[in-house]
């Protein structure tokens, strides 16, 4: 028996975990609603999201090891097959409660992943030309613009958008990974294009599933990203890079890609979040309010000035110009010693139209 399947049950177990670690140290973090490596910086506080890059890191490189052998419709498929383990860990460890719906989809994925393991052809790739070189690098632009709108996305909604873009830029590793694996020295691979290619999608990917695991469901972010891997990397691979099926299984290998992809397409719309969402807090308004004018020689408070309850003289108020700020009187006080000085209240002042410079008599009469 060929290597290549040992590596790729070891895979399957290897994303199960780091997708289900991933999932609990984002929820830790908030949300975000833009396309920031921070969220990286961020979420790497977490131990949790270490230990999944860790497991994530480990499945990279035992798939790398399967591809040398096994054919990419049947790498990439298994690895949706991971979201299996992720289920089966957050039920045991942190009570989720899956649907009836969920709960057999997961059973049709591993149903679909068997029927192609059985119609697989193990086998050696092609290498890659030129316009695959380039139409990865292409790839890797259009899956950034398309990321800058769909990161404004929320719930479910954003998981599978967020989650599909994940999935097709680690779809673009995964096909400059199959050549790859053919080469045994190491400098030969350091100045392949095919490698750097890898790690920008690999790094990008990365980003983008960080952000769709914070949108609430980890089914729907993982299953999409699962779907959009899947699929156009095992196109590639059957037309560009050698992959063969079994003679006579041609069938059986188009029944379980078929049943794997709606699989795992479906489970993005039956989806539920395992974990709250937690919404952004409003932003309290604060009223600006202008500065009172410098024009006054001295401001005094008109309410607590008309509840004066100790003995004061009598006064003239001299009222500067008639543009007041509400509830501010500013004046500047003379004495006016009329021999009159009485207690309590001040008595209404009569009506007069101020004018300014204008002296207004005031009186404070006794108890």
């Amino acid at each position: 028996m060929s290597a290549g399947w040992l590596y790729l049950a070891a895979m399957i177990v290897a994303y199960g975990v780091a997708n289900f670690l991933q999932a609990v140290a984002a929820a830790r973090v908030k949300a975000h609603q833009t396309l920031h490596p921070r969220v990286l910086l961020r979420l790497v506080r977490e131990r949790p999201y270490v230990a999944g890059v860790g497991c994530q890191c480990l499945g990279y490189l035992l798939a790398f090891l399967a591809r040398r052998d096994l054919p990419l419709f049947l790498v990439q498929a298994s690895v949706a097959a991971g979201l299996g383990v992720t289920a089966l860990l957050g039920i045991v460890l942190l009570k989720w409660r899956l649907s009836g719906a969920e709960l057999a989809l997961l059973a049709l994925l591993g149903l679909g992943v068997l029927s192609l393991v059985i119609s697989a052809k193990p086998g050696p790739s092609h290498d890659a030309g030129l316009i695959v070189v380039v139409a990865l690098a292409a790839a890797l632009a259009v899956i950034g613009g398309f990321a800058f709108a769909a990161v404004r996305l929320h719930g479910v909604p954003g998981a599978v958008t967020l989650g599909a873009l994940a999935g097709l830029a680690f779809g673009a590793a995964a096909v400059a990974s199959r050549p790859l694996a053919n080469f045994t020295a190491v400098p030969v691979v350091l100045i392949d294009p095919l490698l750097y290619v890898l790690i920008a999608h690999s790094l990008v990917g990365q980003l983008l599933l960080g952000l769709a695991l914070q949108r609430g469901s980890t089914t729907a972010a993982v299953a999409s990203m699962d779907a959009a891997s899947t699929a156009p990397a095992a196109a590639v691979g059957l037309c560009f890079l050698g992959d063969q099926i079994q003679p006579g299984r041609e069938w059986l290998a188009a029944g379980g890609f078929v049943i794997t992809l709606a699989a795992v397409l479906a489970l993005t719309r039956w989806a539920e979040p395992q974990h709250p969402v937690p919404t952004p807090v409003p932003t309290p308004l604060v009223r600006q309010v202008a500065a009172p004018s410098t024009e006054c020689t001295e401001q005094v408070d008109t309410a607590r000035f008309l509840s004066v309850s100790e003995p004061v003289a009598s006064s003239v108020l001299r009222v500067s110009p008639p543009s007041l700020p509400h509830g501010r009187l500013p004046v500047t006080m003379a004495p006016v010693d009329d021999g009159d000085e009485q207690n309590g209240s001040f008595a209404p002042a009569p009506a007069l139209e101020p004018q300014s410079g204008a002296e207004l008599p005031v009186k404070a009469p006794s108890s």
